[in-house]
């Protein structure tokens, strides 16, 4: 499970405004092996966290390249995952790695969909001339979309901007945010806040009915933006900003050890080579 919050516009009116606002929690099992946000190898051209579970090793959740490439990924919340399914995180690799543009990615994806268990992923381009935010969910439409900016948009562990409670919750918080001018330092803490709101947004018929087979407390517990329960629970947080002129900011705090009371965060600034 995950929950991302983003604002993309590509021509932002002021030269202090954001081209992207992009904030996201992963949530996972504390102990599942993973390695902490970092540029890939000796390039220095992609810088993403990576999976460490054992044949999954490489895949991501979310990653950004120099040129201007990013990914995310959700899993749709399903009562019965098939355990042989291939691993999506995979998805976002190969897209931070491949020369295909955004949608044609997407496409590519959208014919092998029946592969994987539930999914959401996102594929961007930030270029010099244009901006493209992409979407594609294998429990929804066939095709892929093309994001109208300038938007704000949800995308939590069912399709894109369905309204759960939780969604509209964290949204509205990330509106009330992303509407003012901050800087950087700024606009990453007021987000860091939102992404570990615990507050729950239950009852919400709409994600109980889709998480038909999880215990009720799990759902529960899966009704907040940051999520807690035992084991299991809001891991990462991501925040990444790219501004006017293609200044990149990645932040992100992860748990350590998975100790809920120890956490790293790490910022990373770059330009895109545009």
């Amino acid at each position: 499970m995950c929950i991302i919050f983003f604002k993309f516009d590509p021509r932002p009116a002021s030269k202090n405004a954001y081209r992207l606002i992009l904030a996201a929690n992963r949530d996972e099992f504390y102990n599942r092996p993973s390695k902490a946000a970092d540029f890939w190898g000796s390039s220095n051209e992609i810088l993403s966290g990576l999976d460490l579970e054992e044949g999954k090793e490489g895949g991501s959740w979310l990653g950004i390249s120099k040129r201007g490439k990013l990914a995310a990924l959700t899993n749709y919340l399903e009562g019965r995952p098939n355990p042989d399914a291939q691993g999506r995180g995979f998805l976002v690799s190969n897209y931070l790695t491949d020369n295909l543009d955004s949608f044609s990615y997407l496409r590519k994806v959208s014919s092998e969909g029946h592969l994987y268990n539930g999914f959401n992923l996102l594929t961007a381009d930030f270029k010099a001339n244009e901006d493209t935010v992409c979407y594609y969910g294998n429990k929804g439409s066939t095709e892929p979309i093309r994001l109208k900016p300038a938007g704000i948009y949800g995308l939590s562990n069912s399709l894109l901007e369905t309204p759960w409670r939780k969604l509209q919750h964290g949204k509205q918080l990330f509106s009330n945010v992303v509407g003012r001018t901050l800087p950087p330092d700024g606009m990453v803490q007021e987000l860091l806040q939102i992404l570990n709101n615990e507050e729950l947004n239950n009852p919400d018929p709409a994600q109980e009915t889709q998480g038909q087979g999880y215990s009720k407390p799990m759902l529960h517990a899966l009704s907040a933006v940051c999520v807690r329960a035992t084991g299991y629970g809001t891991r990462t947080n991501t925040i990444i900003l790219i501004d006017a002129a293609g200044n990149v900011t990645f932040t992100e705090r992860t748990m350590i050890n998975s100790d809920i009371s120890r956490w790293s965060t790490n910022s990373f600034q770059f330009q895109l080579n545009e």
